[in-house]
């Protein structure tokens, strides 16, 4: 039952939000009973904790640290699945990383340490995956690796909340195309 609830949490939170999502209608969603919640959740926000790291595990992060694969081809494929990702749901759903930390990080510190703990996890993975195309002079930028990769996670966090408003992949297309900037030819 606990699977069930994370499942219908995961759905309802990332279609309409942490505030838009009661724990009735993900109770409802789950199939069982609204005080069969608190059997397996303290409150809505450990709930939404744990729907943030099955997200987390979701985005395969670990394509990142894949040696077996050029980094700059890596780097982009990662995000690549990204975009497909929010393609699947017409851009209507965006990253849930940025979800929550718009709309949470004032009102839940749990949430907000959740969020930051994972993308400090994501910028650390692309830094050292942009460390390798540093050392295999496949970056035509100076920037510091730890920097990019933060800039990439804010451009791509940005990107992604642009798509979700004009429901479109302009915004993305933006992101390759200076990513691509990036890159030796």
């Amino acid at each position: 039952m606990r699977e069930q609830l994370i499942d219908a949490a995961y759905d309802r939170f990332h279609e309409h939000g942490f505030n838009g999502s009661g724990i009735k209608d993900i109770t409802d969603a789950a199939g069982t009973p609204k005080g069969s919640f608190y059997n397996h959740f303290d409150s809505k926000e450990s709930m939404a904790v744990e729907v943030m790291r099955r997200y987390a595990d979701s985005r395969q992060m670990q394509m990142l640290a894949d040696e077996s694969i050029a980094p700059v081809e890596r780097i982009r494929a990662h995000f690549a699945r990204l975009t497909g990702d929010l393609e699947r749901f017409d851009y209507a759903r965006g990253c849930m990383f940025g979800n929550f930390g718009a709309e949470l990080s004032t009102q839940s510190p749990a949430v907000r340490e959740e969020v930051g703990d994972r993308l400090e996890h994501w910028e650390s993975l692309l830094g050292s995956a942009l460390d390798e195309a540093r050392a295999a002079g496949a970056l035509a930028t100076e920037v510091d690796s730890a920097v990019l990769a933060r800039f990439l996670v804010s451009a791509w966090e940005g990107a992604a909340l642009q798509a979700k408003v004009a429901r479109s992949s302009a915004p993305l297309d933006d992101f390759f195309a200076v990513f691509d900037s990036l890159t030796a030819p």
